[in-house]
This record gives C-alpha cells, structure tokens and sequence, in this order.
C-alpha cells in the first residue's frame, strides 16, 4: 500500500480522548475506512462518475475534507480533460501533506489540475462550483454549523451542479437502528478488527462523529434551496445522497 499501513491503532488499549486525523491515523487511513466503511470503494468509484456526469466546463469542483485524495483523483480521471479545476481541502496537514507527495510522485497526471488547501471548511470560499463532495465530512462538522455550510454551497454553485454527501446516519427506529448498528459491527469483525478495537474506536468517535438521519439531510438541502436529493447508495448505517440544484 506505498505508505499506507494496516490499521491497529485501537489494537492496544488506548487512553481515553477523542479521534484525532493525525499522523498516525494519516498512516493508516486507507486500510482504516476501506475495512471500516461498508460500501467505500464504491461510493468513491461512483462519485468519480457522477462528476464526470455534471462538471460543467469552466467550473470548479470541490473536494471538502478530501482526506487522502480518494474521491478527489476518481474525479479528476474521470472528469478527464474537460476545462476546470478541483479544489481538494482537508483541516489535517498530515492528510494533505500526504495527498500532496501522492499528487508528485504516483499522480502527476492529474496534478496539474487539483489545488490543495489545508484550512477547516468554514473558510472554504466557494464559487462557480458545478460539484460539491463531502464524502464523510458533514458527520465531524458541529450541528450547529452544518446548516450554514450546505447555505453556502448552495449559493456557491452553478445551476444544474450537484451535491455528494456520504455519511454515516442513524435510524428514527429504535429497532433498525440497533440492527444496522449490530450489522456494522459484524462487518468489522469479518474485516479483521477485534471487540477491543470496534469498542475503543467507537468511544473515541462518540463526541467527535454525530450521525443524522437520512431526512435530516433531506430537509436541510430542501431549506437551503436544492430542488431535489435523494439516496443513491445505502449498506446498514451508512449512506450516499445526491442533491441537486
């Protein structure tokens, strides 16, 4: 995996503290959300897709929390040479750090075309964007604060562009939300992470990662204007939206 190494982070007791995109997680992160995302390989496959559907020429497009470039570079292969330009940002300067040695020396192919920001979303200035992603990205944004940032995509994007948001989400039924709950778990099993490991990584995330429904997302993008969204993509909690402008 060039740098990446097999995740065991929570594979020895760890001190109580929230989850952190630090260096160590950097390190690890694709074996991470590859064995932690049911799903993941795909939602990123089809979100190159999808972009290469609605970029509009002359536009931009937007990567927010790109992380290691995963969704970024299925975009920009995908989009191929149709004029724009994607701007990929992550508040983690191991992630992008990373992603930038990955951009000189394994994509220099489509280097030319990303531009790497390092800074949180709030400060993201967004303009003349015909795609949005936030692949994983909403769930770690305070509540408080997710309304204003869909606001703002939605007033920074061409009509006709499009929103992609993948996130895990939670369940108004107390009895599917426990079993898709349940069902995650035992994907991480299967996937090698063991009770300690599902257990310490879940306290970690708890204060860090907050789940919405799928209507909360549906009626946040309704209240900021989009004419339409819906799910493209679901395996037990965790899901893909599309909104549409």
């Amino acid at each position: 995996m060039s740098e990446q190494q097999r995740d065991s982070i929570y594979a020895r007791e760890q001190p109580p503290g929230d989850f952190v995109f630090d260096e160590r997680v950097a390190a690890v992160f694709t074996d991470m959300i590859s064995r932690s995302v049911p799903g993941y390989a795909t939602i990123v496959s089809m979100t190159g897709m999808l972009a290469q559907r609605y970029c509009q020429a002359g536009s931009r497009v937007y990567d927010l929390g790109c992380s290691l470039g995963g969704s970024t570079l299925a975009m920009a292969h995908h989009i191929g040479d149709l004029d724009h330009q994607i701007i990929a940002v992550d508040n983690s300067p191991a992630m992008i750090e990373r992603f930038r040695r990955s951009l000189e020396t394994e994509h220099r192919d489509v280097a030319g075309r990303i531009e790497l920001l390092c800074g949180d979303l709030q400060d993201v200035d967004i303009t003349n964007a015909s795609v949005v992603v936030l692949n994983f990205t909403l769930q770690f944004i305070p509540q408080k604060q997710r309304r204003g940032l869909v606001q703002r995509i939605h007033d920074g994007m061409r009509p006709g562009g499009i929103v992609i948001l993948s996130e895990k989400i939670r369940f108004p039924d107390t009895t599917l939300d426990r079993l898709f709950i349940d069902m995650y778990h035992q994907f991480k099993k299967v996937q090698g992470y063991s009770e300690m490991e599902i257990s310490q990584k879940r306290q970690a995330l708890e204060n860090v990662l907050v789940p919405e429904t799928i209507d909360d997302h549906k009626q946040r993008f309704r209240e900021a204007g989009f004419r339409s969204s819906d799910v493209w993509f679901q395996c037990f909690n965790f899901a893909s939206l599309v909104a549409c402008k």
